[in-house]
């Protein structure tokens, strides 16, 4: 197959933040039918660069292929270099178990900076219904969304901030969880 097909709706990807329509990757790949972008749509779910969804809406999976991991650096005292190639990985694989329930989230304010996670990170969070106690969790508490770990006391959970300029949120009403944060993607 063409990459350029795949680096065409990457790039879409990479400037709009969602997946192209099928009449949009019409324009982008220069098919003149839906019918030529259903089997090409088909051919990239067949090598794992995309997906759909549970109501059918394209999602992206290995937009960006698989990155070499290339082994273990000392964070430490400095030890030979290994420059050979060890095997490659998928981030994708590695940071995402429910490609539905997952999305990203951008982290605003400094409560979480001990946890390190600080204004302006990428938050990568799976939707659930539950956590755990100890979980960085996305949550509704009295009608408020927040980001904190998520704490268990006498059988009642709270929230609390990873600085202690700020003190716990103890839910007066609803405390709703709604993602689990699972990564956090910051460039330098």
């Amino acid at each position: 197959m063409d990459n350029s097909y795949k680096l065409k709706i990457a790039n879409f990807y990479k400037k709009h933040r969602r997946m192209p329509t099928y009449q949009e990757i019409m324009g982008l790949v220069g098919f003149k039918s839906k019918n030529a972008v259903y089997k090409l749509v088909n051919r990239l779910q067949d090598e794992n660069f995309l997906r759909k969804d549970k109501r059918g809406f394209l999602i992206p999976y290995k937009l960006y292929g698989e990155i070499p991991f290339v082994g273990l650096v000392e964070a430490g005292f400095p030890s030979p270099a290994e420059d050979e190639l060890s095997d490659t990985m998928s981030l994708d694989d590695y940071l995402i178990k429910n490609k539905e329930a997952t999305y990203i989230m951008r982290a605003k304010g400094d409560s979480m900076v001990d946890a390190g996670i600080v204004d302006g990170d990428m938050l990568l969070v799976e939707r659930v219904s539950e956590a755990k106690a100890g979980e960085i969790v996305i949550a509704l508490v009295d009608g408020d969304r927040t980001m904190k770990y998520l704490r268990q006391r006498s059988g009642k959970y709270y929230l609390e901030p990873a600085n202690k300029k700020y003190k716990p949120i103890v839910p007066e009403g609803e405390l709703k969880i709604e993602a689990v944060v699972i990564a956090v993607i910051r460039k330098y």
